[in-house]
């Protein structure tokens, strides 16, 4: 959806691989890290920013984000990268603030609140194809992408 807003704006890669990744092992991440692996790495190291939007899942993140993040720890490929998050879920409250500590960490800044958005009863918000419906999670999905252009645009704000 995000891609088809703003076609015109943005190169959108959805990565959709996040399954195939190996279980986190600290003792294969440097001299046996699977290809899956560095491939995933890289594309986070090559793009301008960051979207991760996620679903809760008996209030947590889903288990294959958590392990994907995990195989982020040792490196610095989300070092100051502008980022913004949106949790969309029946609640999701525990999931937007796990997803917030990782986040903060991993890019070692604290995310602006205008970087994070919580789509409480997401299912209500979105038709049987998956669009969305509701004018104000609309607008501020719009919102929250448009934050993430001015951090690709303006660098410097996102050590805030």
């Amino acid at each position: 959806m995000i891609a088809k807003l703003y076609a015109d704006d943005l190169d959108v890669l959805m990565y959709s691989d996040i399954d195939k990744l190996p279980y986190f092992n600290p003792d294969l991440d440097y001299e046996a890290v699977a290809p899956s692996v560095k491939s995933f790495r890289e594309l986070i190291e090559k793009a301008d920013g960051i979207i991760i939007c996620t679903p809760e899942y008996v209030f947590g993140l889903p288990g294959a984000l958590k392990n994907a993040m995990e195989w982020t720890v040792s490196t610095t490929v989300f070092s100051n990268k502008p980022f913004v998050f949106i949790v969309a879920s029946g609640s999701g409250e525990r999931a937007f603030e796990s997803l917030d500590v990782i986040m903060s960490t991993l890019l070692q800044y604290k995310i602006p609140d205008n970087a994070k958005l919580l789509i409480k009863g997401g299912r209500s918000k979105v038709n049987e194809h998956g669009e969305i419906i509701d004018p104000k999670v609309l607008e501020e999905i719009k919102e929250i992408v448009d934050t993430l252009i001015v951090e690709i645009e303006n660098p410097i704000n996102v050590i805030g």
